[in-house]
């Protein structure tokens, strides 16, 4: 078995006028989220072999703050993570089947619907990825990424 965490990023701050919505920054509220997934990704020996992250700001800040608790890991920014369909994650996500442990960085709608659609087959079939939210999902070894393939195996949100 391998596993896929999904960890959607923590509470950002609101857009500010002129400001572009990757550039937006973790709140406070945001910051502590992530410290808490990072204790919470370490308390449980989750520790990934590779992290895919969105480029995003709020992506960035929630992977670091994931790291201080974790320690370093091979990381790759990922511009494709950033808006994805459930599909588009999922090639992503099959494209790096090498590691044992990937963990990907991004936003919903996308994770929560990528979630639904490994674990159940169906993309709309979702109930919800708060924000800081991590899915852990198992999948088996050498099997493509596809519909119904995954256990939903830990969900934790702060």
């Amino acid at each position: 078995m391998r596993e896929l965490i999904l960890l959607r990023h923590a509470h950002a701050e609101p857009i500010a006028p002129g400001q572009a919505d990757l550039d937006r920054p973790l709140s406070q509220t945001g910051l502590a989220e992530a410290e808490a997934a990072g204790r919470w990704l370490a308390e449980n020996g989750l520790v990934p072999d590779r992290v895919l992250c969105s480029p995003s700001r709020r992506t960035r800040e929630t992977l670091e703050a994931v790291l201080a608790a974790i320690g370093y890991v091979d990381q790759r920014l990922d511009e494709h993570i950033y808006d994805a369909t459930p599909g588009t994650l999922a090639d992503i996500a099959d494209s790096n089947r090498d590691a044992q442990r990937l963990m990907m960085v991004g936003h919903n709608p996308g994770f929560e619907r990528l979630a639904a659609l490994l674990h159940s087959g169906q993309s709309g079939d979702y109930r919800g990825m708060p924000p800081g939210g991590i899915a852990v999902l198992s999948l088996p070894a050498e099997a493509s990424i596809e519909p119904g393939i995954a256990q939903l195996s830990a969900f934790w949100w702060p």
